[in-house]
């Protein structure tokens, strides 16, 4: 299939519908801290069913607002799954806080809640759960602890917005939940992030914490009359845009399709890879629906096949998979400044080894999935 085009694994998708709503925001009198944020934010909430949304610049800014938001501070410790992306571990850092990584099950790689009791001190304050791929966590399990021990449950949903446990969605689950609108994510917003709160205090708290630690903006001051404003708390600049937010808006709108997609792309993965030796996708649990912003298999080495060969054969002809994650552990920053080493967490470094993640998007074709199961079989020499 020399000469096709390159599959990515992950990409945005944008519209007439959502340039027309950039357009019109840019010919507004609100370029930033406008109406289009408050906007945007309420419709996610009611989409999320939670009560409150902070829009920020980044998932990573909503990692660390609601980290700043639960007052962390040096000496803090906060449990962490490895198998993630850095910026969950991070932004416990950024706080002066410890994170603490915790292992996973072995089948779908979310965060094993057996193993986080073993790692509760007296300086624990929080859990962070990551929606691995898309699949929400073990939220009931995970709550349970938390609530014995006192503990804030924070859950990184940067993968898994539209995804339910139970009946109940995502951003629903836990005390403070974070998305990501990065293009490769569900929806975009550029660059972009929201955190989702039933506790009024926390919001509040984080909309400071994106505006400097000012206690009002410049769109509540104007609607007022007033110049005046103060500091009350050290705060970074963290905010989203009234452009970016008329985009997240439109975004949204599809958003219920876009995930149909996904999942009947992941239907159609499973199906063509049921019989391929060698193949083995991650397990879906019953009692949730998945967003798909991953699709992720375990390669078994075989015959001089390894993870790695199988990936290089892919990007040679023109298939765009991807490694996620590195287990945050074993990366060199944590090795040196947290003594933390290979060989700790076995189930996570196992299947680092193994993962490999196929293009998922909404925006791919079923000729495309066909095209990169037949490069994977050829890769596999299958």
């Amino acid at each position: 299939m020399e000469g096709d085009a390159f599959i990515p694994y992950g990409r945005q998708q944008i519209d007439d519908d959502d340039i027309d709503a950039v357009v019109e925001v840019l010919r507004s009198d609100w370029l930033t801290t406008g109406p289009k944020v408050a906007e945007f934010e309420e419709a996610v909430s009611d989409f999320a069913g939670a009560r409150h949304g902070v829009a920020v610049s980044s998932g990573t800014a909503g990692l660390h607002a609601a980290m700043a938001a639960l007052d962390l501070e040096p000496g803090d410790e906060v449990i962490v799954p490895t198998m993630t992306f850095a910026a969950t571990a991070n932004a416990v850092v950024f706080q002066g806080a410890t994170p603490v990584f915790a292992d996973v099950d072995s089948g779908a790689l979310l965060v094993d809640p057996n193993g986080i009791a073993s790692l509760i001190t007296d300086r624990t304050r929080a859990v962070i759960a990551v929606d691995y791929a898309g699949q929400p966590a073990d939220y009931t399990e995970l709550r349970a602890i938390t609530a014995e021990h006192g503990l804030a449950l924070v859950s990184d949903a940067c993968h898994s917005i539209g995804a339910t446990l139970a009946g109940r969605s995502v951003g629903s689950l836990a005390d403070l939940t974070v998305f990501s609108f990065h293009p490769v994510k569900h929806i975009t917003t550029g660059e972009g992030g929201m955190v989702m709160t039933d506790d009024r205090a926390l919001a509040d708290r984080m909309r400071r914490f994106r505006n400097h630690g000012i206690s009002t903006d410049h769109h509540q001051r104007a609607e007022v009359g007033t110049w005046f404003y103060e500091m009350v708390e050290l705060g970074y600049n963290y905010r989203l845009t009234d452009i970016q937010s008329a985009l997240g808006l439109s975004q949204l709108q599809k958003l219920p399709r876009w995930l149909d997609r996904r999942n009947q792309i992941a239907g159609m993965y499973r199906e063509r890879l049921a019989d391929i030796r060698g193949i083995a996708p991650l397990e879906m649990r019953p009692d949730r629906s998945h967003a798909y912003h991953l699709y992720v298999v375990r390669v078994a080495a075989k015959a001089g096949k390894t993870r790695d060969t199988v990936f290089a054969a892919l990007r040679s002809a023109g298939v765009g998979a991807n490694v996620h994650y590195i287990p945050v552990h074993i990366h060199p920053y944590y090795e040196r400044e947290f003594s933390t080493a290979k060989g700790s967490i076995p189930v996570a470094e196992q299947a680092y080894e193994e993962i490999l993640s196929l293009p998922m998007h909404h925006g791919l074709e079923d000729s495309d999935v066909d095209r990169v199961v037949h490069e994977l079989v050829r890769a596999l020499g299958s």
